[in-house]
């Protein structure tokens, strides 16, 4: 019994030692449907966020947002559309191991069930980070997505012409 209550408790702690997928910093948003009041209005916002596990690369990332008084409270069922855009921003550096698929940036869709991902994968013979968003529901995925590639180069050295 008792080294199930310790199992118990480790677990919650060992989840803290996991790396968590990035979290974004408001960029800015446009209304796109009028619905009474600025704050109500249907958005698109882009947001900004940092690969936790790559050094410079620094990702944006846009999707709709609904508005209305579901909206508001938190449950309206925002669109599965969003798009992401990676660029290098300085040297590159992994900080451990990659793993092709690893979530790097998650957000909630609708109150239950449904979430908006960026995922990564690296492309080892072309030297290029891929990273992918995509939406998906308990019960049905969605088909949209977007892709950024950002192929990886030396950073602050002058380029050459061929």
């Amino acid at each position: 019994m008792r080294p199930l209550i310790l199992t118990m408790l480790a677990l919650p702690c060992f989840a803290l030692l996991l790396p968590a997928p990035a979290s974004a910093e408001p960029v800015g948003c446009v209304s796109t449907t009028f619905r009474g009041l600025g704050l109500l209005n249907d958005k698109v916002c882009v947001d900004s966020f940092r690969d936790p596990k790559v050094d410079g690369v620094v990702c944006h990332v846009s999707r709709a947002r609904t508005g209305g008084v579901k909206g508001a409270v938190g449950l309206a069922e925002d669109p599965s559309d969003a798009s992401v855009s990676c660029r290098q921003v300085g040297p590159v550096g992994f900080k451990g191991k990659l793993k092709d698929g690893e979530d790097v940036f998650r957000e909630s869709r609708s109150w239950l069930f449904k979430k908006l991902q960026v995922v990564r994968f690296y492309d080892r013979p072309n030297n290029t980070l891929i990273y992918l968003t995509y939406s998906d529901k308990l019960v049905e995925g969605s088909p949209k997505n977007s892709i950024s590639t950002v192929p990886i180069m030396p950073w602050g050295q002058p380029a050459t012409a061929r």
